[in-house]
This record gives C-alpha cells, structure tokens and sequence, in this order.
C-alpha cells in the first residue's frame, strides 16, 4: 500500500486522512498538541461546518478563484460532506442562512468525530511533531531528455507540466528522523489566528520548493476606523441596517460591497456578519480609496423617513431634538446622528425647518464612517491568498511542480464569505487531495 503523509491536523487534514485512509498507509504530523485546534474556535466554539445549499450556491460565495473549485465541489459537496458525518453519528441542524451546525452546538464534537474515523482507520498520527524539511528528488530535463531516464514516472509528469526543472516527493524529515512518502500533503492553513498554529509553515516550504504564493491577506476580518465615536459605541449591536464599502471613479461612487444585516461597534471600529463578509473585498483598494456608510433604516425609503420623523416630532414638540429620537435609533447613537447633522442638540424640535429635517434624515439613509484598515491575522477568520491555483491541478490538488505534492484547505488562493463555505472548500479540497 502506498504512503502518505499529511501535514497539519486541522480541518483539511483531518478530513484528508480520513479519506484517504482506505487508499493509503497514512501518518499525519500535528505541530500543536491536539487535533483541530483553529476548528474548535469556528463559529464561536459552534462550528457552522458546511452550507446547506446546492453547488451553485457555494460558487456564488466564494470570492477568490471559485472556477478552480468547480470539480472538487462537484466531486465532495455539501451534501456529501453533511451525509459524512451524519453517517458517523454526528447529529446536524440547519439554522438561517442554511448554516449547518452540530446539533450541540459544541465543535468539539466535530473534532471527536474526525479522531475517530482516524483512529479506527488507523491512521498514525503524530503530535507535538513539526516537520523541519520536505524531501524531493530533484531532476534536470535537457533538450527533452531527462538525467534519469529510467524514472518513466517522472518523465510522464515532465511532459504534462512542460517544466524544465521538476521535483518528486520522497518523504519529509522531522525531528532528524526521515518519513518517506509516495504522497505528501500540505495542509497547515493560512496565516489567521496564528495562536492556534497558522503561522504559514506551509508557504515556507513552498517557498523552498519554488511554488508561487499570492500575497497574503487577513480576510473575514473586523474593520478598524478614524472616528473617535468608536469607542463610546463600543458593543453597540445594530440590526436590520445596511452597510456600504464603496470608492470614487470619475467623481461617482461605486460599490464595492453593500449588503443588510447585522453589524457591531468596537472599541477600534466595527465588525460583526456584514463588516467580516465585506472585509473579503476590502484589500484590493488603498485605505484613501474606500468610503463607508451606514443606513440606519434601510426600509423607509427617504420620503417615507421624513414622514416618519415628523409623525414623531408632532407627538414629542415641546422637546429637544436630542431628546426626541428615542423611537428610532439607540440612545447611545443619538449624539453622533445630531452631531453629523449639524443641528443643534437642544433645538425643540417644533423649530426645525424642513431643511433641517431632510438632513437628519440624509445622516440616517448615509451615516459615514471613516475608513483606517483591516485589522489583522491575529482577529482574521482566513487567510486570502495562499499557493496560486495556477501551480495545482484541480482534479487532484497536485503541485505542477512537484510530482506526489498535494494542498488541501486554507493554504490554497481561495477563500470565501461566512456561512460555513470556508470550511466547506477545506473539506472538498481535501477530498481531491485523498485520491
């Protein structure tokens, strides 16, 4: 039977293991002391593992290079990966969004499952273990002749790939000790939530083995701003309203993400579903180049604002305009509505003009907010970037440089929006990876 071997125990390479075990003598290295570490944080301690829509769905979803996925999603969908642990007595249920979660709500159990299927497959695993170096046979190719003729392996991979320098997996050294192995896959994740072990081992190696990486950024990550209300709005939760990343092209405003939902306030700017969802789009853009506004009331058009508001102020005249927005936003935003607004605070509100009043509502329908950047790896969910998808065949996750090298997860250039498609992309890039 032949060998391999899985580099990281997250994830991609639990489900990897799993997988291939059938097919394969399999060992998995795991630098960390446990399996699954940066899963057990998934969805809050929940882990929202999949999506229960179709392939379409999942593609629409998916930001970067959704056109490499296509087999591996077609091959290992949600549903499969739903009937998996379902099969091996993981309880599922489905909440909004068609976010799939362990009926106990605790990712513990998602890892449990995962050791298990390893454990009975007997899979070796390794903890505590880091891997120090990937060991090849390097081999030159002159004018279409190889140096080792003989390798007809390595010569049919030469002419698929039409390299003039090729590698071929042997194994991997850890702790001075050599693993041999027919097949070697990486799986060590991104570089979000580096505590957890995503400290980008996988990019080194790949690095040494003369593989392309796109460049790396945080991606479903909090947003951090130039205001300075930030922090007396910290842990104010707002719903029901629509956030707007936008820039300026030929003095017009263009979107780039502009979605309604939920959003949060932090001591450093803001975060919750929307903001992490828009952060996907953000670092392609210059921190100068992208606006941000807040409808507060998406609903009412702005006719419909403006009526709404002066049905109030007739009920509240003989008060103060600060004093009179009680029925329409939270009191703790009140002062910074105002304040945008430039209408005095303490003008009753039976004094205000008409113009006065279209302006308050032009802040509610556009509150701006002043944008300084993602926050970083250490508060990102995943990783955008990773080993271009130009350097791996889709149909099996192999490296076009390196014959028997395989990706699976996180370390691939594709990453998606939240409602369990990240993980879903781990799990069915994994599954091309096992074969």
């Amino acid at each position: 039977m032949k060998k391999m071997i899985i580099v990281g125990g997250g994830a991609a390479g639990m489900m990897t293991a799993a997988l291939a075990a059938d097919k394969y003598k399999v060992t998995l290295f795991e630098k960390n002391e446990k399996l699954g570490k940066k899963l057990f944080i998934t969805g809050k301690g929940r882990c929202n593992l999949t999506n229960d829509s179709d392939e379409d769905e999942f593609l629409r979803n998916v930001i970067t290079n959704s056109k490499f996925l296509f087999s591996a999603i077609n091959s290992f969908n949600q549903k499969d990966v739903m009937d998996f642990f379902d099969k091996e007595g993981l309880r599922l249920k489905t909440e909004r969004g068609n976010r799939v979660f362990p009926v106990s709500d605790h990712s513990s159990d998602v890892i449990k499952t995962l050791e298990n299927v390893l454990k009975r497959k007997k899979v070796r695993v390794y903890l505590n273990r880091a891997v120090d170096e990937i060991v090849c046979d390097d081999f030159s190719v002159e004018s279409g002749d190889l140096s080792r003729e003989s390798d007809n392996a390595a010569y049919e991979f030469y002419d698929k790939s039409k390299q003039k320098y090729e590698r071929r997996v042997r194994g991997i050294k850890s702790c001075g000790e050599f693993f041999p192995a027919d097949v070697l896959v990486l799986a060590t994740g991104g570089l979000s939530y580096p505590q957890t072990g995503s400290d980008g081992d996988g990019f080194k190696f790949a690095r040494n083995l003369s593989i392309d990486i796109t460049k790396l950024y945080p991606s479903l990550v909090p947003v951090r701003l130039k205001d300075d209300f930030c922090k007396d709005l910290m842990g104010l939760s707002l719903r029901n309203v629509k956030l707007t990343f936008s820039y300026m092209k030929k003095n017009k405003r263009k979107n780039i993400y502009s979605e309604q939902g939920e959003m949060l306030f932090t001591h450093f700017g803001i975060s919750g579903p929307l903001v992490l969802s828009g952060s996907s789009y953000l670092h392609k853009y210059s921190i100068e180049e992208i606006l941000i506004s807040l409808d507060l009331k998406p609903s009412l058009s702005e006719d419909k604002l403006l009526a709404r508001i002066e049905r109030d102020f007739n009920a509240f005249k003989g008060r103060e305009l600060k004093n009179s927005l009680g029925e329409l936003l939270p009191k703790a935003l009140i002062p910074y509505v105002i304040e945008k607004s430039g209408i005095p605070g303490f003008k009753k509100v039976c004094d205000l003009s008409l113009k006065e009043k279209e302006r308050l509502v032009t802040c509610l329908k556009n509150f701006d907010m002043s944008y300084d950047g993602l926050m970083g790896f250490d508060q990102a969910i995943i990783t955008s970037g990773g080993i271009s998808v130009k350097e791996i065949d889709p149909r099996t996750m192999e490296s076009k440089k390196v014959s028997g090298l395989r990706f699976a997860g996180e370390i691939i250039d594709c990453d998606a929006l939240t409602g369990g498609f990240n993980l879903q992309i781990a799990w069915c890039t994994a599954h091309m990876a096992s074969l």
